[in-house]
């Protein structure tokens, strides 16, 4: 059935948007993509550089213990889930001059750098007020991070409706952000060190990376420009109420599985990160591999998004994705033949990247697209409550991939500080690395196979035209 077909069955529905002037043949410029790029290589000056190091800096520098760290993040987790819903509804209900999730960019900027700066800053203080310090002031980061985060990566359906200019973008997003991820994974420690170590080089570090991440967002404001609005006159003078938002989510098919993908997607990237350390230590017996395998991998992966684009573009976002997870299904095949081979693993690495680069690619454009569904079927156009639930999906996903590997290896008898492991323990470590995301391979291709939007979307666009 086409899409101009079933509507004419859905009673209640209302004028739907057009891409106002952007239109299915706009070309985004170079200078755009880019600066659309780097606003989340902006996020991981900042972020990432949290995540990887955040947890060493409160135990190794500070002196707090792993296992109140532990409870503060997982609090945060729980408060992020929030927070993203209610950060989606507050940009459906901006109104301002630089459009409705542009300009976030702007205003948080500069305290997200602070905030940044301010969480390294912890005072000489007893113990109970610096896990109190900690605890505001890391919460703090994260909501102001969603303030950001959530707007940034609804900009993507608001600079155009055209998919493949969608892909183009999230190609640039993706790529810029990998770039992000190996620049601090391999500059955060020397610099903090050459700037005298101990707290003062790590809040100096934050300071200059804050600096350079505000302006990265200062960049991307400037070069970037929301493009799509609703037809709908009603819906672009007056917001709709959080309920109905809500519900209309409710009936859109094509976000619950882009969301879930995005969950499930997460849920691997923390399995596949969080392990690595220990299948170097304990099965590859060499902890040097730990960067060999990290830089392979998201090299790799930048060499892959070289091909994205075009892959998109003949075969569709779904096909590539599903090829992507076929292809990371083989490099775990490949590691499977000796798994304590390090040729095998590094080679079945790099397979896995070039095989992560079309899902890197697609899975945040599937989201975009499934914007133009929803208002399609219910008339409703709420980007903002749309890309909050893919967040919250990467939060999600990220949380409990983390808290797997803490329930995996417990259940394995593993035993931390060093030495023999037993043999369900060395299993347990395999199980994390290999078995684990070999499997949400399979899982994310079944739930793909059920994704058929992109065929259908040039109809439905062309039926929101109609109706507009």
């Amino acid at each position: 059935m086409s899409a101009s077909s079933q509507t004419s069955t859905l009673p209640g529905e209302h004028a739907a948007s057009t891409a106002s002037p952007a239109t299915s043949a706009e070309k985004i410029g170079l200078l755009e993509k880019i600066g659309y790029g780097c606003g989340d290589l902006a996020s991981n000056f900042i972020w990432q550089a949290m995540s990887i190091f955040i947890v060493y800096y409160y135990t190794d520098v500070i002196g707090v213990a792993a296992g109140i760290i532990g409870s503060i993040m997982l609090f945060s987790r729980v408060f992020d889930g929030v927070s993203d819903i209610a950060m989606g509804y507050v940009i459906d209900k901006t109104r301002s001059r630089h459009g409705k999730a542009r300009p976030w960019l702007l205003w948080l900027a500069v305290p997200f750098a602070l905030s940044a700066v301010m969480l390294f800053a912890v005072p000489d203080v007893s113990p109970f007020w610096q896990v109190v310090y900690i605890a505001v002031t890391y919460n703090v980061v994260c909501l102001v991070y969603t303030g950001l985060n959530v707007p940034y990566g609804t900009m993507n359906s608001l600079i155009t409706q055209d998919q493949y200019q969608r892909s183009l973008l999230n190609v640039y997003r993706m790529s810029l952000a990998l770039v992000g991820v190996l620049l601090v994974s391999n500059l955060t420690l020397p610099v903090a060190t050459l700037l005298g170590g101990g707290q003062f080089g790590w809040v100096v570090t934050f300071m200059i990376f804050g600096s350079i991440g505000t302006a990265l967002f200062i960049f991307t404001f400037k070069t970037t420009r929301e493009r799509v609005k609703p037809a709908s006159q009603s819906q672009r003078d007056s917001t709709v109420a959080l309920k109905e938002s809500l519900l209309t989510l409710c009936k859109n098919r094509y976000w619950a599985l882009a969301t879930s993908f995005i969950l499930m997607t997460y849920i691997f990237n923390a399995l596949n990160s969080g392990a690595v350390v220990y299948y170097a230590e304990y099965i590859l017996d060499d902890t040097w591999m730990v960067g060999i395998v990290t830089t392979a991998y998201i090299a790799f992966i930048l060499v892959g998004m070289a091909c994205v684009a075009p892959l998109t573009k003949r075969y569709g976002k779904r096909n590539a994705i599903i090829v992507g997870e076929l292809i990371t299904i083989f490099g775990y095949l490949v590691m499977l033949i000796d798994l304590s081979n390090v040729t095998l693993i590094i080679a079945g690495t790099i397979i896995r990247g070039i095989g992560k680069a079309p899902i890197n690619g697609s899975m945040f454009a599937i989201l975009g697209d499934t914007i133009e569904y929803g208002e399609w079927k219910t008339g409703i156009r709420n980007e903002g409550m749309v890309y909050s639930g893919g967040s919250m999906g990467i939060k999600i996903g990220s949380g409990l991939g983390t808290a797997l590997i803490g329930w995996v290896l417990a259940f394995g008898g593993y035993v931390g500080g060093g030495g023999e492991q037993s043999a369900t323990a060395l299993l347990s470590i395999q199980t994390l690395f290999i078995y684990l995301p070999l499997a949400l391979c399979v899982l994310l291709i079944v739930l793909m196979l059920f994704y058929d939007l992109d065929k259908r979307y040039p109809s439905i666009i062309e039926d929101l035209k109609a109706r507009a």
